[in-house]
């Protein structure tokens, strides 16, 4: 394996064609990291967040996260952990040192509760699938079929890396699966829209948007969303000319975007200045902790 390449963390003159030069099962890092953050950022970025958000939409996960308080008490703070810790992986490598200790942070907060392994599989499927599906609809190209089996390789790196059990082989097989848990899982429940609600105000802050703003923001929201995953947050259906309305807006953004060059530098996510981190952060404090007693 060649994943000492994507420790450099550098950008490529032309990432397309390095990335056609390369093995998928061997380069995986080195691939995936050149969709994440040079080619792709902007598209990749936001797919992972909805990836994220769409886990709630199955009450055993849900209400799970509900549980701890930290999507009511500290929802900024759960947003930028869950970057960074997954971020510092993909960046740095899986085996390199930040990426080991971001593996034992991660499995230490997972180890703390009985998470049923589907839901483990779930959310990393979404990892997988979400980005492919938002470049297929919405980014300058999609990925092409080499591209989508490094994407794979990478994310079952990372299932490793989590001990996660039963990990798939082939991504067929896996996104039937995928859609199978959806349709056995999604349904409507308060810890579903409670998790749903918190996110949604983050990302309006971090996008400061107005507060007089945000009901019509949210429908907007509301119908890029599968319907699927809308109903079981219990969100009114947008009307079909608002749907259309944002469907168009997306083409256009995907008609853009294919005219514009390969981006020539990267857009790191541990570079960027997160709330919750102004004066930077260690790995070992990312993240949720047992109650320390008395």
């Amino acid at each position: 394996m060649r994943e000492q390449r994507v420790m450099e963390t550098t950008a490529s003159p032309n990432p397309s064609q390095e990335i056609e030069s390369l093995d998928a099962r061997e380069d995986y890092a080195r691939i995936a990291f050149l969709l994440s953050y040079q080619l792709f950022p902007l598209t990749i970025e936001k797919a992972l967040e909805y990836a994220l958000f769409k886990t709630y939409a199955s009450p055993r996960i849900s209400k799970l996260l509900a549980a701890t308080g930290e999507f009511t008490k500290r929802p900024q703070k759960r947003y930028d952990d869950t970057v960074l810790v997954l971020a510092e992986i993909t960046e740095n490598g899986h085996d390199s040192g930040r990426g080991q200790a971001s593996y034992a942070r991660l499995n230490a907060m997972h180890g703390r509760f009985n998470i049923n392994n589907d839901d483990f599989l779930y959310t990393l499927g979404t990892f997988i699938f979400e980005p492919i599906r938002a470049l297929k609809l919405y980014g300058p190209r999609p990925m092409t079929p080499h591209e989508e089996d490094a994407w794979f390789q990478s994310y079952l790196r990372l299932g490793r890396g989590m001990g996660i059990q039963d990990l798939p082989t082939d991504l067929q097989a896996f996104h039937t699966w995928y859609k199978a848990y959806e349709k056995e899982h999604f349904r409507l429940a308060k810890t579903n829209r409670i998790v749903a609600d918190s996110t949604v105000e983050v990302l309006f802050d971090m996008l400061r948007v107005p507060s007089v703003l945000r009901p019509f923001s949210h429908r907007v929201l509301v119908a890029l969303m599968e319907p699927h995953v809308a109903k079981a947050f219990g969100y009114d259906a947008p009307s079909k000319p608002l749907r259309a309305a944002v469907s168009a807006m997306m083409r256009l953004r995907r008609t853009i975007a294919a005219l514009l060059p390969e981006n020539t530098s990267l857009r790191l996510q541990t570079q960027r200045r997160l709330r919750s981190y102004p004066n930077g952060y260690l790995i070992e404090r990312l993240g949720t902790f047992a109650a320390t007693p008395p």
